[in-house]
């Protein structure tokens, strides 16, 4: 077995990911590899999506994530769309079913090259998410930042989209707040036993939004699928929006946009680019990687 395999950088509205192709190999990329890769400017990431042959019939292959810090991830949308570009130039195909921890995804490449990603049905019991302490309505726990009488942030909605989620409503633009400080308090709050996910939300009409996220396990990224899900899904479970939202990413270059459809059959759809930047050669259990030159040359080709 060679030691490297396929790998490309690309990115999801800014959201980091390396697409890396461990078909037809029975080993994984290691959580060592994750974390030199990462500690590299050249190839830091937010996550990886490392494609493997598929496990159960009807799917198209089995999508093993890692977060920056080497740890897993359950789902990742931004970085769904990845795989989907990646094997859509590969094959010529536009659809494709992928086994994930979080269950299986369908997702789908339009004409105008978005993609969309079914991330599947929300979930909002306490236990599920999950929460160390029990609430009767997930749309608004106790839980806050700053002064008790004049608090920061407070009453998030929590949720799971695969991964737990909180949702913190706030009343201008996301970026003016110092996530960079309050993300790993509250990622790392004892009320979520796996972690979480922490999304600054400013809801400006029944159907437009703007969120900033502090990923757990990546720390502040440009971007975050599952984080613009959530969002979407409880400012619509909360009455804020219209279950149909446009979701602008402050944190994304040129505030990029994702469009979420919570639809009627309980499914979460979101649409969204996703973007090729290089390929090459990467050792799944290193972490030690050589860019394809040839690639490049014919990119740079007029």
């Amino acid at each position: 077995m060679s030691d490297r395999v396929e790998f490309a950088v690309m990115n999801g509205l800014g959201n980091k990911i390396l697409v890396v192709d461990m078909r037809g190999r029975t080993d994984r990329v290691t959580p060592t590899a994750a974390v030199a890769l990462a500690a590299d400017s050249s190839t830091a990431f937010d996550q990886i999506m490392a494609i493997h042959d598929p496990k159960v019939d009807g799917t198209d292959a089995y999508i093993d994530i890692l977060n920056c810090d080497g740890s897993k991830a359950q789902a990742c949308g931004n970085g769904t769309r990845c795989v989907v570009q990646a094997l859509a130039s590969e094959t010529g195909r536009k659809s494709f079913t992928f086994q994930t921890i979080a269950g299986i995804l369908n997702a789908v490449e339009h004409q105008d090259g978005t993609i969309s990603v079914d991330m599947g049905k929300p979930v909002f019991a306490w236990d599920k998410i999950p929460l160390s302490e029990e609430f009767h309505d997930t749309s608004r726990i106790e839980l806050q930042i700053g002064p008790i009488d004049a608090p920061i942030l407070h009453s998030p909605s929590a949720m799971s989209m695969g991964n737990p989620h909180a949702v913190f409503w706030v009343d201008r633009d996301p970026m003016t707040y110092d996530l960079e400080r309050f993300g790993p308090l509250l990622e790392n709050h004892p009320i979520f036993p796996e972690k979480a996910n922490i999304t600054l939300a400013q809801v400006t009409s029944k159907t437009t939004m703007v969120t900033r996220t502090w990923e757990r396990g990546a720390g502040l990224t440009l971007a975050c699928g599952s984080a613009a899900c959530a969002a979407g899904v409880s400012a619509a479970r909360t009455g804020r929006t219209d279950r149909k939202v446009t979701i602008t990413v402050a944190s994304s270059p040129g505030r990029g946009t994702l469009t979420i459809d919570w639809r009627a059959d309980d499914k979460v759809v979101m649409t969204g680019p996703a973007e090729w930047e290089w390929s090459g050669m990467v050792d799944p259990a290193t972490g030690s990687w050589q860019r394809d030159a040839s690639a490049d040359a014919e990119a740079a080709t007029p």
